[in-house]
């Protein structure tokens, strides 16, 4: 069976007789908030309010949902936790092209995975795929490919809808492919094999209804709700600059006209950060060669979460003169986290360095993200 196929072997009694227990009540007034949201039939699932006159940015939903922990555990050195919410739209990317992916009648939960290394602590944006399987006694319930995504509330995971056989007791396997990209220090000879990490669950129908739902007052203005930080599960933040090695070149933060330097402008950047450094060559333990390394670190704003499976490419000028063109290569490493980089002659003061986004990236976003990080107009620092 392909992996992003879509298998079922029931149905899902428990589903249809809460929707209609929706239709003869009007609302739900148990904990669960859909009934205090004023959410009818399947309306709390199939399309709940968009904010109005969304931006070109990150901005506030209109509608946040919680999550719940169906448990956690390792294989390897993967950390591994399977988390729960309502089954709920999100958008997929391909290129610069979004689609949205709306809830299917058949859909039970929203299932997401988050993986980290188990030593450092990081979370894993993988681009070789992570497919989540469920199973019943009976066998094979569904099987869906995990998108990687991003949420506001749920940071940076893998997850997908998937319908169940009603509840009951289940297994997931989470099926994680080998990383492809490349890796440096510690992470050289890390997850080069594909790994299944099994994780037992119940569904309940109650326990679902009781994962909170909220509606921000500033609904669709720029910003962001803070995540939720689940039993020491990471949610995917980048580094903070201050702990990152090499000399911090500049920053870059989309709304303003200009780049920011270390010293001061900002540019345009699809309402990416783009935290820039220049590693002297022989340290970091030489992992990176002989000439300067340059990086970039990208991530959202408000929330700090990792931006993944990019295409970045550098340029670098001296006095109008291109001294060097570059393509910056996706990169895992335990020190700099998922970040861009390349070797490059040096850098000075002066020097204009322009990044360029040829591919944006490309992960699912849930709401407050799905017009963000799409026009990624070219950003300049000038070194000083």
């Amino acid at each position: 069976m392909d992996s992003g196929s879509r298998s079922r072997s029931g149905h899902s009694p428990t589903r249809r007789a809460f929707l209609g227990s929706l239709a003869a009540g009007g609302l739900l007034s148990t904990a669960g908030c859909l009934g205090a949201l004023g959410f009818q039939r399947e309306s709390a699932w199939r399309d709940p309010p968009l904010a109005e006159d969304r931006p070109d940015a990150v901005y506030v939903p209109a509608v946040t949902e919680g999550m719940g922990m169906y448990g956690r555990t390792t294989v390897d050195r993967y950390g591994v936790a399977l988390t729960y919410s309502y089954p709920h739209r999100f958008w997929t990317l391909s290129g610069t092209e979004t689609s949205k992916t709306v809830v299917e009648p058949d859909d039970d939960v929203h299932l997401m995975a988050s993986l980290w290394d188990t030593e450092t602590g990081q979370v894993l944006p993988l681009d070789s795929g992570v497919t989540i399987e469920i199973r019943d006694d009976s066998g094979l319930v569904s099987q869906e490919v995990a998108y990687p995504m991003l949420s506001q509330k749920m940071g940076m995971h893998y997850g997908a809808n998937y319908a169940l056989d009603g509840e009951g007791d289940y297994e997931a396997r989470v099926q994680i492919g080998g990383v492809s990209l490349r890796r440096t220090g510690g992470f050289a000879d890390a997850f080069e094999s594909a790994a299944t990490a099994t994780i037992p669950f119940t569904f309940d129908t109650a326990e679902l209804h009781d994962v909170s739902l909220s509606e921000p007052e500033n609904a669709g203005e720029r910003g962001a709700i803070p995540p939720m930080e689940m039993d020491g599960v990471p949610v995917g933040r980048a580094p903070e600059v201050e702990s990152l090695p090499g000399r911090h070149l500049g920053s870059t933060r989309s709304g303003d006209s200009e780049a920011q330097s270390a010293s001061g402008s900002r540019a345009q950047s699809g309402d990416a950060v783009f935290e820039v450094f220049a590693v002297d060559p022989g340290s970091a333990d030489g992992r990176f060669g002989s000439e300067p390394y340059l990086f970039v670190s990208a991530r959202t704003p408000h929330n700090r979460f990792v931006l993944p499976m990019m295409g970045l490419e550098a340029t670098l000028r001296r006095d109008g003169e291109v001294l060097a063109e570059t393509r910056l290569q996706r990169t895992l490493d335990p020190e700099l986290g998922y970040h861009y980089g390349a070797s490059v002659d040096g850098v000075r003061d002066g020097d204009e360095l322009t990044i360029a986004t040829t591919v944006p990236p490309q992960v699912a976003r849930h709401d407050g993200y799905e017009t963000a990080f799409l026009k990624m107009d070219d950003v300049s620092i000038r070194v000083s």
